[in-house]
């Protein structure tokens, strides 16, 4: 089942996919609570799903998609978090990162990726977001701050059921769906901020980064671990393609190490980082002022935003 969220001149509403293509506004097919919000609905487990895929079904009128105005799925998540789990992305980034940080003045890169610490093969590696900075895409405008404008190509993961020390082979109970991730990135701040070290911090935070969407599609559909195709286009150009099954470690894996010892609760989003050649700084050229990036991942449908930064009118190029 694909779930959305859109607005009205009423609030936010939650809507479903009907068989026609149309979107059910579900709080217009019932009164029960579960249907106000899309945190509500996760909260209400198995029960409020059931009662979703009902109405949606048996929907008879539907709402035109391109009449509306979509939010992201989750408007506010509970959380955020962002691991890194696709080791091509991992051995790749960091060398791309010193060959800009030469741009600077930083001495020069090595002429080969540098091997990738052990700690990061034993163990997923997160950080946590802004998760007020969540926004359906759209127009971004930039920081005027910066000047190094990436987009990263990820899934995510929206966890359904509560739990604490819960076994990776038992996380698939604990997720309600995916949907896409688009954490867009100001290089110059995080690679900065990061020398310290400590982030990253405003190379990530700031309104409309991360960028969710168009749908969050449950975990019936998709499985506990999907092996979807991934692709990002620039002006219509494909940059970016990978596959969801490449991750090091695995979502089991990942939900078993975040609730080891800590709580994790219904609406918490859990980013995979970026998938191999999934953002401009692992090929090498950067985004600018006007380009349109549009992620793209099979079974949940595409996500879109335009770069509003006047002050940047030339790609860098490594």
């Amino acid at each position: 089942m694909k779930l959305m969220t859109f607005s009205t001149q009423g609030g936010q509403r939650l809507g479903a996919i009907a068989p026609d293509g149309g979107i059910v506004d579900l709080a217009m097919r019932s009164d029960n609570p579960a249907l106000v919000s899309m945190q509500a609905l996760i909260e209400a487990g198995d029960e409020g799903l059931t009662l979703t895929r009902s109405l949606a079904a048996g929907a008879v009128e539907t709402l035109d998609p391109g009449s509306l105005t979509w939010l992201a799925p989750l408007p506010f998540p509970v959380q955020m978090r962002d691991f890194l789990v696709f080791e091509e992305h991992m051995r790749m980034a960091g060398w791309r990162g010193a060959q800009l940080r030469a741009l600077w003045g930083a001495p020069p890169a090595p002429p080969e990726p540098m091997p990738i610490p052990p700690i990061w093969y034993e163990q997923p590696i997160y950080y946590k977001c802004n998760r007020f900075a969540v926004s359906a895409g759209g127009r971004i405008s930039w920081p005027t701050v910066s000047s190094i404008i990436d987009y990263e190509l990820e899934l995510a993961c929206v966890i359904g059921r509560g739990g604490r020390d819960i076994p990776a082979n038992r996380a698939g109970e604990h997720i309600f769906g995916f949907t896409i991730f688009n954490d867009l990135t100001a290089r110059d701040l995080q690679f900065r901020e990061m020398q310290a070290p400590l982030g990253p911090a405003k190379g990530k935070d700031f309104d409309g980064a991360n960028i969710l969407g168009p749908f969050i599609v449950t975990r019936d559909e998709l499985g506990d671990e999907p092996d979807l195709t991934m692709r990002a286009f620039i002006n219509g150009e494909l940059w970016s393609e990978g596959r969801s099954g490449t991750m090091y470690h695995s979502w089991g894996k990942v939900i078993e190490y975040l609730s080891a010892g800590e709580t994790l609760h219904p609406g918490e989003v859990l980013g995979s980082g970026t998938v191999g050649t999934g953002c401009g700084l692992e090929l090498g050229r950067l985004l600018m002022h006007g380009d349109e990036v549009r992620l793209e991942i099979d079974g949940i449908g595409s996500v879109s935003s335009v770069i509003d930064a006047p002050h940047v009118t030339e790609r860098i190029l490594l």
